[in-house]
Order: structure tokens, then sequence, then C-alpha cells
């Protein structure tokens, strides 16, 4: 099958599917081959910036001193206090609630190994662990620099999704980002582009377009 552009294949992929009455997102899936996933440093585990965004907000929480935590307000969409850290352990609901509704967390680096114990049960298995942040630094590029990213995870699986944009999007603008998550995965694997058996696109309730 000759390689397609990834603009060709976001287009049929649009085209391919109704439209619905809500907002849908368009995936892409990878498909690997001959890696073994049982080895840790073979796993895909990124935050990668999407060119032209995700098409929706994206929240991002910051773990912090009060002086961190000042730099932050009005960027981030949730600012915790070091001193609030205990609350939000104490209540459990809560916070399975704010892990599920945020989708990256930074934290102050002194506070890492406080968040890894009283949180790290909650954080870790959905793969939320906090980005550590120098104490004293500015958090402001990088919550911009998260608030259009993805975070893609391919676990112990040969196969993984992840978002690359919305139907609203423009085709060009969901193809550019569909070229940056690829090109990032291809050079995180051990034989590039060879490990990786197929891509699709799709919308959330449209068919699966090959383009690899």
């Amino acid at each position: 099958m000759a390689d397609r552009t990834s603009l060709d294949v976001v287009t049929e992929a649009l085209g391919a599917s109704p439209t619905r009455p809500f907002t849908e997102t368009v995936e892409l899936a990878i498909n690997l081959k001959e890696i073994d996933l049982t080895v840790p440093k073979n796993r895909i585990e990124e935050e990668i910036p999407l060119p032209h965004g995700r098409g929706r907000p994206v929240t991002v929480a910051l773990f912090g001193s009060a002086e961190m935590c000042q730099r932050a307000r009005g960027v981030a969409d949730r600012v915790i206090a070091s001193s609030e850290i205990d609350e939000v352990v104490k209540d459990k609901k809560g916070a399975k609630k704010l892990v599920s509704e945020v989708d990256f967390f930074l934290a102050e680096a002194p506070l890492m190994p406080t968040i890894g114990k009283r949180l790290g049960v909650v954080l870790g298995p959905r793969g939320k662990m906090p980005r550590p942040l120098p104490p004293g630094s500015d958090p402001t590029n990088l919550i911009g620099a998260l608030k259009r990213s993805i975070r893609i995870r391919s676990k112990g699986s040969r196969t993984f999704h992840t978002a690359v944009g919305t139907r609203q999007m423009p085709a060009e603008q969901i193809a550019g980002n569909v070229d940056a998550v690829l090109n990032r995965v291809v050079g995180k694997l051990e034989r590039g582009r060879s490990n990786i058996e197929s891509v699709y696109v799709k919308t959330t309730m449209g068919p699966a377009v090959r383009l690899w």
C-alpha cells in the first residue's frame, strides 16, 4: 500500500463520518510490532505539544509554595498550595475527582516526595504524576505548552490511541498534529518506523482510515 499524506487521510476520515450533535474528537491509533513492551524502556510515555492545539480546553493544576502559586494564578486552572495537600489527601473522593478532571499536573520539585507518597496511588496509575518545577521558576511558559499537549502511553499494549484534535478544526491543522505525534513516536522507537505495524485516523464514532 502506497503511503498517503496525513491530510488525505484526515480529510477522508472527516468526510466518512456523519455530523454528530456533539463535538467529536479526532483520534490517532498506532499499532506497534516487533517490540517487547514488557521491557519498560521500550514503552512509549510522552507528553507531546501539538502545533495546532487540542481543539478543546486542556486543564493544568499546580502544587507549589505560596510564591509559586501566586505566579501560576490566572495561568493554571487550579493551584494547590503546599499547605493544602493534606486537605486534598483526606478527601479521597475529591482527590479522585481532581485527578479525573485535570489533564496535567505540575509540582514544585521539593514537594514531589510528599505528593508521590500521599497522592501517588491516585496519580500514578493514571499516568498523571506531576512534572517537577525548579523552586522559584516561572511556570507560565510550561503551563502554556501543556495546554496544547497530549499524553501518550503505550503501557504493555502494542496498540494505543491519542487525540489529535476535534472535528471542528481545519483538516490541515489536524494533519499537522498527526505528523507531530508520529514524528515523536518514531523518534522514540528502537527501529523507528520499522516498529510501527499500522496507523489509523478516525473520529470518535466514525470509521478508521489507514494512514500507514
